[in-house]
């Protein structure tokens, strides 16, 4: 004989039904890791990064950075604001990228901050400014024959944005994408006058790979970024080190991946 139940559901399991019914639906796609509506991680288990380089003003490594891609065999993701595609002291740049086959992507067209550094949920664009901004960076990318529809994991200007911009991001059919946390690399825009907030290169190179021995999954899946140029100032420029750098992470048994070959999925 089945027996029924009368006891009510416990509490604590009609929270945590509401709870994950409330959460986007990609946050619950694992293997993914996701922060504000933004993949920052690809798959965990899997020894794989993606090299991504973003430019706005900058581009003074891209000669550099586009040679050992090249020597390495390894392909790489840009992403560019429209003032950079605009740029023509870098069209021949970007047509060598494209030409090598890496990935090129969007990063605003004028580099707008979203929402303010104090206060992540203080918008700092409109919904309609936002799309017009991101819209002329696509129009701008089509002029090098690179469409929406092939390029849809989009990263934000200064790395910075919130849930309502991922939202928008999606809703115009795109992928926000951010770099994974933990790691220096970041900082290679630095330069000695930002005094306390300068990093050096070879303080940038031992952050990754102190991160990648003391953590259990070492980089594995991670969105690794840097920049394709900086400020004159720096005169210690962490392009340099990149050949060394993808030498010693190839040796311990890691593949460079495109983004969307980190992060598409087989249909």
């Amino acid at each position: 004989m089945n027996h029924k139940s009368d006891s009510p559901t416990p509490a604590w399991i009609l929270v945590l039904c509401v709870f994950i019914l409330t959460l986007p639906s990609q946050e619950l796609d694992a293997p993914f890791t996701y922060d504000h509506g933004g993949i920052i991680r690809g798959d965990r288990t899997k020894k794989e990064i993606a090299l991504v380089f973003t430019g706005d003003t900058f581009a003074d490594g891209g000669a550099h950075i586009l040679q050992v891609l090249s020597q390495q065999q390894i392909k790489a993701s840009f992403f560019f604001t429209g003032n950079f595609y605009r740029n023509p002291d870098f069209k021949t740049l970007i047509e060598g990228l494209i030409t090598d086959g890496h990935y090129l992507g969007a990063h605003s067209d004028a580099h707008l901050l979203y929402c303010a550094w104090e206060n992540r949920d203080s918008l700092l664009v409109t919904r309609e400014q936002f799309i017009a901004d991101l819209a002329a960076n696509y129009r701008e990318m089509e002029k090098f024959g690179i469409a929406k529809t092939a390029v849809r994991y989009f990263m934000p200007p200064y790395e910075w944005y919130n849930t309502t911009i991922s939202t928008w991001t999606q809703a115009w059919g795109l992928q926000l994408v951010n770099y994974t946390p933990g790691t220096r690399s970041p900082a290679d825009y630095t330069y000695p006058e930002m005094q306390a907030r300068y990093v050096p290169s070879a303080k940038i190179y031992q952050s990754i790979l102190a991160y990648e021995t003391s953590h259990a999954e070492g980089l594995n899946g991670f969105i690794l970024l840097s920049h394709i140029g900086a400020d004159p100032r720096r005169t210690d420029k962490f392009y340099f080190m990149l050949e060394k750098l993808l030498q010693t992470l190839r040796d311990r048994g890691y593949r460079f991946k495109r983004i969307d070959e980190l992060l598409d999925r087989p249909e």
